[in-house]
């Protein structure tokens, strides 16, 4: 783990939040936990049969006593999830008996806590699409006050590195919008520099990137990012933001002054903002491989309580990782 991590942890215990991970009989879910448990910087309730649980738990020599373990099918506030659940979507045409087979999901009674207060912050994505994981949280959180669209972030922890703040970065968006368009860039631009202060602690400094800077290329993409670059300074002009600029230009000083004289920012940002998720999601994977990277996420930003996804190819301690993200983010909610 990362002093990054270590540092989340550190914060999560000063003020300890209730976790609920909707993915309990998953085993890496359990090893998470366990991490969890004995580093004392969370509660958690995992999701799922309990005979289950505590069969794979032991069969693993996985430490989970003391951990509470919620079974969907016969907890004593189904019913009132269900009720919930209906009232919130009988709009929408669900009708009372099939708001009752919905709240049966983990993913579904997992969001109804939170909703109801019975848990701070939710977890799951090992096994479950980022859709999977997103659709409950729309259905009953919402998007926070004040925010036009939920995006998603990775964390990322650079070894040995010069760039960013010591190696850190945020790469956004690189799991949910798929070819947002330029008002949509401006606001997962000025999310993902709010979520960098809250995470990391430090002035978030944004790059709008593009395969091109300061109009070096002319197309429709490139517009894009630079309407999304006009767009993002109307509405937060503090902010210390800039574009369009090609990833070198963006991280590397030298480059930077180069290809963008004049820019406060260039050389110099930690926020990295790509124009769709196809740049995002290629460029947080080969970071996380070709750099032997920490990769933490994807993080959802813009509901209105934290909710955060996982990669499928995640480990144990992606898990952990993301629970200290979503207890600091339940703490600044």
């Amino acid at each position: 783990m990362s002093v990054f991590t270590d540092k989340l942890k550190a914060r999560a215990k000063n003020d300890i939040k209730t976790i609920v991970l909707a993915e309990g009989e998953e085993i890496r879910t359990l090893r998470a936990a366990e991490i969890v448990k004995k580093e004392g910087y969370a509660k958690l309730i995992l999701l799922g049969n309990k005979e289950k649980i505590e069969q794979k738990a032991n069969s693993e020599k996985i430490d989970i006593a003391g951990i509470k373990i919620i079974d969907p099918e016969t907890d004593d506030k189904r019913e009132e999830y269900a009720n919930m659940f209906y009232e919130l979507r009988k709009s929408k045409g669900v009708t009372p008996d099939a708001a009752k087979e919905t709240v049966k999901n983990t993913l579904y009674y997992g969001v109804m806590m939170v909703k109801a207060g019975e848990a701070d912050g939710m977890v799951a994505g090992a096994v479950n699409s980022s859709a999977n994981v997103l659709r409950p949280s729309l259905q009953v959180l919402k998007t926070a006050p004040g925010t036009k669209c939920v995006s998603a972030f990775f964390v990322m922890v650079v070894p040995d590195c010069e760039y960013g703040a010591n190696g850190t970065f945020i790469f956004a968006d690189c799991a949910l919008n798929e070819d947002p368009d330029a008002e949509t860039v401006a606001e997962i631009a000025l999310s993902s520099a709010k979520s960098f202060e809250n995470l990391v602690g430090e002035e978030p400094i944004v790059a709008m990137t593009s395969y091109s800077t300061y109009g070096s290329a002319k197309s429709c993409l490139v517009e894009k990012m630079q309407n999304a670059t006009k767009l993002a300074k109307e509405k937060n002009p503090s902010l210390k933001l800039d574009g369009e600029l090609q990833a070198d230009a963006a991280i590397v000083p030298e480059i930077g002054k180069s290809k963008a004289p004049g820019s406060d920012i260039a050389g110099k940002a930690n926020v990295l903002v790509f124009p769709t998720i196809d740049t995002g999601n290629i460029a947080y994977k080969l970071v996380q491989r070709l750099a032997k990277a920490e990769a933490y996420g994807p993080i959802l930003q813009g509901i209105a309580k934290p909710v955060n996804d996982l990669s499928r190819g995640c480990s144990a301690e992606d898990i952990a990782g993301v629970i200290a993200v979503t207890c600091v983010q339940a703490q600044q909610n």
